[in-house]
């Protein structure tokens, strides 16, 4: 049995609900969940945490069924956004908080050992209001993870964060659970905690779980249209012109691509793209195996961060392609240019056949 079980899980709210929600998890998993606001995210923790009881649906964490356990039973943290942090108390007294039904051995050296892994352990004399967000989500996380709970649930806990605080809380959170194997399920807006922290992902929407699967998987074989563009991937449908030589040529309106990955003549397609896979280049190139190479044309330019997003339109189809500024810099790429989108046949992914 997986240390995590949810099975079917139905919860009513009026405005929002779970609609069927079923997922596994093993130990030391850390699962990223994503999707638009009012997709039942939060709902989905607070179920397990124990804040909402199911309609339908069961709980299990390590053999344990929960649906009829009080949350402070559960053994399960949760970080919030807003950290909850206790106002009146010190950083180490906020610490020491959720030790008070879970006291160790030697309490002080408890706390002192969980704020160093977070360093914060020079704070423990300040109050909440007295901090930077990034030292109150450190103080939030030291609170929750100092009880070694079995299961660790947290709400948007780097939203807040500038860009720069929010990478360091990132690598300060995995040192502080990489030796307690601790599971995770965290609910975010930005991508890049997926990238930096997980290993599964899992995508919701309107109450329900549209695809959970490994990282890698969910972000290059997403299973529908919505998923893809959620996670930043191109989706087409396109038709099985011709298989030989381990590959299969696809038709996607009009652009013939080719990929390695396999199905039958004459069998329609969907099939998905990273925008970060496609590269770009103002000249054709004299040599491209194990490319594709697709003629288009430069609709528009979006800055995204650090990175640009291309919109190309190549015969029938619009394509994206996300390349970094200084590669805008080096091709001088305007509206309205003819470019050359390069994409290799392994990242030409079948996600669905037939």
């Amino acid at each position: 049995m997986s240390f995590v079980e949810i099975d079917n899980l139905h919860i009513n709210l009026g405005e929002f609900r779970l609609k069927g929600v079923s997922l596994s998890l093993d130990r030391g998993d850390y699962l990223t969940i994503i999707g638009p606001t009012g997709a039942g995210k939060t709902i989905f923790l607070e179920s397990i945490v124990g804040f909402w009881r199911p309609d339908q649906g069961n709980i299990v964490l390590d053999g344990r069924e929960l649906v009829n356990e009080l949350p402070e039973k559960r053994h399960i943290g949760i970080v919030y956004q807003d950290y909850a942090l206790l106002p009146h108390m010190t950083v180490y007294q906020n610490i020491a908080y959720g030790l008070k039904k879970h006291k160790p051995g030697n309490m002080d050296d408890a706390i002192r050992k969980m704020a160093g892994s977070l360093h914060i352990d020079h704070l423990l004399h300040r109050k909440p209001t007295t901090l930077s967000g990034g030292e109150q989500q450190r103080a939030a996380l030291a609170r929750v993870l100092i009880v070694e709970p079995a299961l660790l649930l947290m709400d948007e806990p780097f939203s807040a964060l500038d860009q720069q605080t929010r990478r360091r809380a990132r690598l300060l959170l995995k040192e502080a659970i990489r030796d307690q194997t601790t599971t995770v399920i965290h609910i975010t807006h930005d991508l890049d905690d997926a990238w930096a922290l997980a290993n599964k992902l899992a995508v919701f929407k309107d109450g329900r779980l549209l695809q959970l699967g490994a990282l890698h998987e969910v972000f290059n074989r997403p299973n529908s249209r919505f998923v893809a563009e959620f996670v930043g991937t191109g989706f087409y449908r396109g038709t099985v012109v011709s298989r030989e030589n381990g590959s299969v040529d696809i038709d996607l309106g009009g652009t013939c691509l080719q990929s390695f990955d396999q199905a039958d003549q004459g069998v329609p397609v969907d099939v998905a793209i990273r925008h970060e896979d496609i590269r770009v280049s103002r000249n054709k190139p004299a040599h491209a195996n194990g490319f594709n190479v697709v003629k288009a044309t430069l609709k528009n330019i979006v800055p995204e961060g650090s990175s640009s997003l291309l919109d190309l339109q190549a015969d029938a189809i619009a394509m994206h392609a996300l390349i970094p500024h200084r590669a805008m810099h080096r091709l001088n790429l305007h509206r309205g240019d003819d470019v050359y989108a390069w994409i290799r046949k392994e990242h030409v992914n079948i996600v669905q056949a037939g």
